[in-house]
């Protein structure tokens, strides 16, 4: 029997920004990312993939703990970061940093200038209804929504229990605002991924993490079979998604991406055939053999297909 298309896992995520050596610095001091490579790419690819005419891509790549990040600038640039977008919006993302101890890991955030806050009183403890875990919400210095996150102590999962020199342990999830959980587990279902668990969030706690008065949040966690972590995350508000911001340029510094890897080039075509409508470009093979395509979910996030290097 032909295996069900369906891809491996979430590789990485990749950030859009102008300076990737600045911001990696930043990432590097505040959280103990560790820079693990960069690479310049000049070629038709680029142009390609992104729809940008001309384009040119640095790229310098992070790791904390056993997962990665990529920043990336893209020439010529997109966009800044919008200000005010909120956790309702649908062009809304953050990643989500595991730590052991959100005291120090507040702390030591709080004595950086460059990063501004999103939640407005501090580390928010989420009632058990909402995951029991302590979590604080920012921006990095380019706009970048990011998350805090620690555990109870009594219900660490078992990959965050290994000891680790930084306080910030490594990436647990990518967190996506959506207009329609159905519509988008329908979705991420094309691409392999499955219901991994899930919760509905609200209260006190909850709007001052979001800075979203009266938040009521329809969270889905999703991910591959075999690799939950990192996972993706469906932020879905019940009391209403604000989609008054059209979705990203590829090269804004707002248009953060997944990118999911697939076992070979024929799986990566027949999941783009598979999902012909979200497809934005590609598939193609890059110089250095990888072969990728770009897509968009229903809400206009951006994922990259990517064979496996």
């Amino acid at each position: 029997m032909t295996a069900k298309p369906s891809v491996n896992r979430l590789s990485r995520i990749e950030m859009i920004c102008n300076a990737p050596d600045r911001l990696a610095e930043f990432y590097q001091s505040a959280f103990g990312f560790v820079r693990i490579g960069q690479a310049r790419i000049a070629e038709s690819a680029v142009t390609t993939v992104t729809g940008v005419p001309g384009a040119a891509a640095y790229a310098v790549r992070l790791r904390l703990g056993e997962q990665e990040i990529e920043l990336t600038a893209i020439v010529p640039p997109g966009r800044a970061y919008p200000r005010g977008v909120s956790g309702r919006s649908t062009l809304f993302q953050h990643i989500a940093l595991v730590v052991s101890d959100m005291a120090a890991a507040y702390a030591r955030l709080s004595a950086n200038a460059d990063v501004t806050g999103i939640s407005t009183a501090g580390p928010q403890l989420l009632p058990a209804s909402s995951g029991g875990v302590t979590a604080y919400k920012f921006r990095d210095p380019d706009g970048h929504p990011l998350e805090l996150l620690e555990f109870p102590r009594n219900a660490t999962p078992a990959r965050w229990q290994k000891p680790a020199a930084t306080t910030c342990l490594g990436l647990d999830h990518s967190a996506l605002s959506v207009a329609d959980t159905a519509r988008s587990v329908a979705f991420y279902a094309r691409l392999g991924l499955r219901r991994v668990g899930g919760s509905l969030n609200r209260g006190p706690e909850q709007d001052k993490l979001d800075d979203v008065a009266g938040a009521v949040v329809e969270v889905t966690s999703l991910a591959p079979p075999q690799n939950s972590t990192p996972h993706v995350e469906l932020l879905c508000y019940r009391n209403g998604a604000d989609r008054s911001l059209p979705p990203s340029a590829t090269n804004d510094i707002a248009a953060t991406r997944l990118i999911l890897e697939v076992q070979n080039g024929a799986m990566l075509d027949a999941l783009c055939a598979q999902n012909a409508d979200a497809v934005w470009s590609g598939p193609v093979r890059l110089e250095c053999g990888i072969k990728r395509a770009m897509l968009r979910d229903p809400d206009g996030h951006l994922l990259c297909l990517e064979t496996a290097r």
